[in-house]
């Protein structure tokens, strides 16, 4: 177990507190990154159905997976054997027989078929079939979404969680720094991002790292104006820009950053743009602190972009913890204007400064724990346009 038995115990507790506000009796998490929160459950079996099965008044949730990966739930978590519950190789992939069709069986079983059933309706891998089997198999039940009840409960970090991300925050720089090396002119886009994930994986000498929950992403010339790109075989170019943005990963927890290379003679136009985009950043980092809302922080960041004359529509940012693919966000706040959020100690984002411009752009991120005094970056990393001429 990568943590105590006691903490797990209060994020259960946290959790059940929670599902009773909500008047719900029963919660099936589906999403892999709750499961490994409330269970320690850490395989790549995500892409078949799996959940964790909470009931309000329970000691221990039930964990809910394929008997190929029960070894793994065995392993991985700190729960009692008879809490394991495990579904046969003849569920899967066998339509329109599906391993729902067992989960209401063991819900029946236990007697909780006419209870108030939270689902998570909008989480990756939950399924239109999931949910029509359970919608199906327990007519009885009053069947909610829990509106991202566990997702909540995960936003304000342990001290042992921030240790954890701190961790991955140097292995992050350790990958920035090697891209930043391997990146230039006449190297195949692949190749580069090869040595970076390797830096990725072997980590520090103390510590290794992990796959992330999203690949190493890098937009190169006209892409920079693009989002979500990744590596291609393509070369890069003498007087391009590229966009880095990894992540270290230990123990499951990211520490995501982005920055930007220029390769060739200085551009002015994109050094200045960077100066600006790095100032808007900051100005929502100096905004976070206990009491303010994230609104308070968008409307700080927003506030620099207007000033220049700067459009961006996108959010600037997201909750970060845990991460399993295909994404590494909480999907909690959201730093954009609006959120009403209200900022707390150990409450941790990735507050991200892409700024796209049609022909070219430019990036700067961090990831941002909230503390008693404002804001502490994970990462320490200049800014700056890294020219390489």
């Amino acid at each position: 177990m990568i943590f105590t038995k006691e903490e797990y115990k209060q994020r259960l507790s946290k959790v059940k507190k929670m599902m009773q506000e909500k008047n719900i009796e029963l919660l099936i998490s589906h999403d892999t990154n709750n499961m490994n929160y409330l269970t320690g459950y850490d395989a790549w079996s995500f892409y078949y159905a799996q959940c964790v099965i909470v009931h309000v008044n329970a000691d221990e949730p039930l964990c809910f997976v394929r008997d190929q990966d029960a070894g793994g739930a065995f392993l991985k978590t700190y729960m009692k054997k008879e809490n394991i519950i495990v579904y046969d190789e003849n569920y899967i992939h066998t339509w329109p027989k599906h391993p729902y069709d067992y989960l209401v069986k063991i819900i029946k079983d236990k007697k909780w078929d006419k209870l108030s059933i939270g689902l998570e309706m909008d989480a990756h891998y939950f399924t239109a079939f999931c949910y029509e089997k359970i919608k199906q198999g327990l007519p009885n039940a009053k069947i909610k979404d829990s509106d991202r009840l566990v997702n909540w409960a995960r936003l304000i970090k342990s001290e042992t969680e921030i240790s954890y991300m701190k961790s991955a925050a140097k292995i992050s720089e350790i990958g920035m720094k090697t891209a930043f090396d391997v990146i230039r002119p006449g190297v195949r886009q692949c190749d580069a991002v090869g040595d970076i994930q390797k830096a990725l994986f072997y980590g520090t000498p103390e510590f290794g790292g992990e796959y992330a929950s999203i690949a190493t992403l890098l937009p190169t010339g006209k892409g920079t104006s693009a989002s979500h790109l990744t590596a291609t075989q393509d070369k890069f170019i003498e007087g391009e820009a590229t966009i880095i943005e990894l992540s270290g990963v230990y123990k499951r927890y990211h520490a995501p950053m982005a920055r930007t290379v220029l390769l060739g003679k200085p551009d002015q136009l994109k050094i200045d743009t960077m100066k600006k985009t790095i100032e808007a950043l900051q100005a929502g980092i100096d905004a976070t602190r206990p009491g303010n809302t994230v609104n308070d922080v968008a409307q700080a960041f927003w506030k620099i972009l207007d000033k220049y004359g700067i459009e961006k529509n996108s959010r600037t940012g997201y909750s970060i913890g845990i991460g399993y693919p295909p994404d590494w966000g909480e999907h909690t706040l959201n730093i954009y204007k609006g959120d009403m959020t209200i900022l707390e100690p150990n409450i941790c984002f990735h507050m991200i400064a892409v700024m796209q411009f049609g022909e070219w752009g430019v990036e700067a991120s961090e990831a941002i724990r909230v503390t008693d005094q404002g804001a502490e970056l994970f990462c320490n990393m200049s800014k700056e346009l890294h020219v390489k001429s």
